[in-house]
């Protein structure tokens, strides 16, 4: 589960060395929140996301959730293990591919406690998703993946988390997808208001 991130200026920064071409109204907004310290996604906020076009990695900004037509709500994550399978997820995973990046991510606990997931080492953690076109917008989903040992006790769910070195990859070479959907996301360190907790990496 990711029903809320969260993304700093030095996320921001490292994200874009990455890109090849950076749209222009993502540069104003970039201009303009420097220094203001990390701010909250939400589902249906627009946010910063990496995506490919002409073999090349753009930085660009994308509306968080596809519409859900019978509900009329936001579908906003898709499972690793069945994304191939949905037909109305199919066909963007194998030809939409993004990178949502992030500085990281909150989950909140059995006792409604709010708890910040994060990698202390790492400025900027790369969450994969895909993306499509809705009404003439664009617009993108998180992909999750079973916990791991440093996401279990807090919740049973995570994002599907890629280095660096493997953005480009997963983005531009449709062959590796499957390949990526299997993989385990790292380790993270946790803390939550009161309680600190850390996890060895």
């Amino acid at each position: 589960m990711c029903c809320r991130y969260y993304v700093d200026e030095l996320a921001e920064r490292e994200a874009l060395e990455l890109a090849d071409v950076i749209d222009s109204s993502l540069t104003v907004r970039v201009q303009v929140s420097e220094g203001s310290g990390s701010v909250d996604r939400h589902p249906s906020d627009m946010a910063d996301v990496l995506y490919g076009l002409d073999r090349k990695l753009h930085a660009g900004q994308m509306r968080w959730g596809f519409p859900a037509v019978k509900s009329g709500g936001l579908m906003i994550n898709a499972r690793c293990e069945s994304a191939l399978q949905k037909p109305m997820f199919s066909e963007s995973v194998m030809r939409r591919r993004c990178v949502i990046p992030a500085a990281g991510f909150y989950e909140w606990d059995r006792d409604k406690n709010k708890v910040t997931f994060f990698k202390p080492q790492e400025a900027c953690i790369y969450l994969a998703g895909f993306y499509n076109l809705f009404d003439g917008e664009q617009r993108f989903i998180i992909l999750t993946t079973e916990a791991n040992e440093s996401m279990s006790p807090v919740h049973d769910r995570m994002p599907l988390i890629l280095p660096a070195s493997e953005v480009g990859d997963w983005i531009h070479e449709p062959d590796k997808t499957k390949e990526y959907l299997a993989w385990n996301s790292p380790l993270l360190s946790r803390t939550q208001e009161y309680e600190q907790l850390r996890l060895p990496l």
